[in-house]
């Protein structure tokens, strides 16, 4: 019970999951602030009985950001969005939500605050991503000068919507699309960016960190590596922005006349926005390197989880053995 708190808000996502990981072990006591508390229990075994906790908030909600943050030494922001629906708007989560955290964390008298952003946030950026994401970093920093801001480059892990998106479209269809196929990206290992926040949170780092991985691809030639990994042989088509624009403008017209039963999780106006511009650590940025973490490259992980959208699974392997054999 003397253990020292830290409240991770979107602690059962994707990152914050290996963040709640990671402080557990290091001994802290754990709040995963989620919205269904129900179905984030999956964290509990992440620690001992009770040492790991998922409770009820939504940074919306004045009250619920509060409770959560209450009596907390640390607080981590790991909320964001990439599709915007109905109730989820980029401004309310990224931009309002962020600076909520931020400004209850200083009145609650947290000693720390990690705010995980990202690589493209600009204020004067086309996308609503990018500009919502940099007036969240924005008013993170008015309201707790001394936070540590995280802008990682497209995060690779077992549950990426990024390499497993795109393996399972290669899975049932002979055509891979690509808007802006010659977009550069430098993508960083999700644990590595759960390093980057638990010795944020147990040093005296500060600033900003710009998080990649220690290679930078094309669109194209991180397309070419899941191909290779999953063992199939596919059309890489490259779709010019402008006619990008027409699929995006089409695919949400149809979710607004569905009311939203359809929805458009395929490409929007705003990603074509972000994908026009590389998404690369910038030269003079402080990295994993300053922070201690040794970049693990993509090659070496995404085989571990891909295997699965192989033409043969997990007997991939067993299947080229034996027809070696037989040859």
């Amino acid at each position: 019970m003397t253990a020292p708190i830290i409240t991770i808000f979107g602690g059962s996502g994707f990152v914050g999951r290996y963040i709640a990981r990671r402080m557990a072990k290091r001994g802290w006591r754990v709040r995963v602030a989620v919205r269904r508390p129900s179905e984030a229990h999956f964290v509990r075994p992440y620690g001992d009985v009770g040492q790991v906790e998922p409770i009820q908030a939504n940074i919306r909600d004045e009250a619920s950001t509060r409770a959560a943050i209450m009596g907390a030494d640390v607080v981590v922001n790991c909320v964001g969005l990439l599709y915007e629906d109905s109730r989820q708007k980029f401004d309310g989560v990224q931009a309002e939500g962020a600076a909520r955290i931020a400004r209850l964390a200083t009145e609650c008298g947290a000693s720390k605050l990690i705010h995980l952003s990202a690589i493209g946030a600009d204020a004067d950026s086309d996308s609503n991503y990018g500009r919502t994401k940099a007036e969240g970093e924005a008013a993170v920093l008015e309201a707790f000068p001394n936070a540590v801001i995280l802008r990682p480059s497209i995060i690779f892990g077992q549950e990426d919507q990024f390499f497993n998106r795109f393996a399972s479209m290669a899975k049932m269809s002979p055509i891979i699309p690509m808007v802006g196929a010659d977009t550069k990206f430098q993508p960083v290992y999700v644990d590595d960016v759960a390093e980057a926040a638990c010795i944020a949170a147990t040093t005296n780092a500060s600033g900003l960190y710009e998080l990649g991985g220690p290679r930078t691809y094309t669109f194209r030639e991180l397309m070419e590596l899941m191909l290779t990994e999953i063992r199939r042989r596919r059309l890489l088509a490259s779709l010019p922005f402008g006619l990008a624009g027409i699929m995006a403008w089409g695919l949400s017209l149809v979710e607004v006349i569905s009311l939203g039963l359809i929805k458009n999780r395929q490409i929007t106006a705003d990603q074509i926005a972000m994908l026009r511009h590389d998404n690369v650590v910038a030269d003079n940025a402080q990295t994993l390197a300053e922070l201690g973490v040794s970049a693990t490259a993509a090659e070496g992980v995404i085989g571990e989880y891909l295997y699965a959208y192989r033409p043969y699974g997990q007997y991939d392997a067993i299947t080229e053995s034996a027809a070696n054999l037989k040859a």
